[in-house]
Formats: C-alpha cells, structure tokens, sequence
C-alpha cells in the first residue's frame, strides 16, 4: 500500500512544486480562496503541517516556516522526508494523533496529505493566476474519500460549508464546492 499512496504523494507533491516555483516574486503576497491567507500563507500552511506530521513520528520539533523560508527548497526537502519516511515500513506504520483521530503515517498521507497537497495546488494556482487544473483521477478519488467523513472534517473547522455547484460542474468543481471553495 505505501507505493500506491507514495505515487499518489509524489502526483500531487511534484503539482504543488510547480506551481510553487512558477509563482512570481510580486504574487506571494496576493489573497488566496482561503479566508485572510496569501499565495505565501497557503504554502507555509502545507509545509507546516507536513513538518509537524513528520515530528510526530520521528521525534523533534518541527522546523518553523517563517517569512525567510525558501518556499522551492523547503518543499523540495518535506516532499522526499514523506517519501523516504513512507518507504520505511517501520515509520509508515507509526500512529499518532491527528485532527480526525489516530492513524498512521502511511494513513495520515493517504487521508490528510495528498488530499491536502492537492486542494492546496487549487488555492495556490488561483491566487497567483497560475494552472488550476488538477489530476481528475486524484480529485474523484479525494471527493469520494472525503465524502464519508463530511461531519468530521467541518468539525474542524478546516472547511467552510458547502458550496451548491453550477450546474453541470465537471468534477473538479464539484470536489472544490464540497469543500468550500468559491469557484
């Protein structure tokens, strides 16, 4: 199971990057779909809680993202530390606590992080003016994962209410509504 999930992690990571490093210099500080967060917040947002993920199983405090923070070679290093921690059974296999309640690392990054990563690459794009589209096999799979767990996850007060999407919405937009966003 951890290929599979590290494929889909590295799908998403390497969409992410992208539209990271194609992000202009004077478009950090635009407003992103998320409430009061820049482009820049957004990115920190992914890295943080990929670094506290991360902490949680190997131990340690997680490295701050702050206003210095290279955002290209902070993702860069986060993405392979997941890969290399999904790689190890041991690690995969660690549980810890997480929002929605214990799981496993390889849980945490098929439930949290690729979904996360990839909701994120949308907010990222749309706030910079870059490529919003996203995979469609990893959307149908991140809506139908995330359907089941709809209480718990507005319980977290991650997600806004549903948005009613435009009739005829492709698949993306539908994902998107579901979990708040204005499209």
């Amino acid at each position: 199971m951890s290929q599979i999930i590290a494929t889909q992690f590295r799908q998403v990571a390497d969409g992410f990057a992208a539209r990271i490093e194609a992000t202009p210099a004077d478009r950090w500080s635009a407003p992103s779909p998320c409430a009061d967060w820049t482009a820049r917040d957004v990115v920190e947002h992914v890295l943080g809680g990929l670094r506290m993920v991360l902490s949680s199983i190997t131990g340690g405090t997680p490295d701050p993202v702050t206003e210095n923070t290279d955002l290209v070679a902070a993702w860069h290093e986060i993405q392979q530390n997941v890969l290399t921690s999904l790689s190890d059974p041991e690690t995969a296999a660690r549980s810890f606590r997480s929002p929605i309640g214990e799981m496993t690392f390889e849980q945490a990054v098929a439930r949290l992080a690729v979904i996360e990563v990839l909701v994120h690459t949308w907010d990222l794009a749309r706030a910079v003016g870059g490529d919003e589209r996203l995979d469609a096999d990893l959307v149908r799979q991140a809506h139908e994962q995330f359907k089941p767990l709809d209480s718990r996850l507005r319980g977290t007060g991650a997600f806004g209410p549903k948005v009613e999407p435009p009739a005829g919405a492709d698949a993306q937009t539908e994902f998107l509504c579901f979990l708040g966003r204005q499209v």
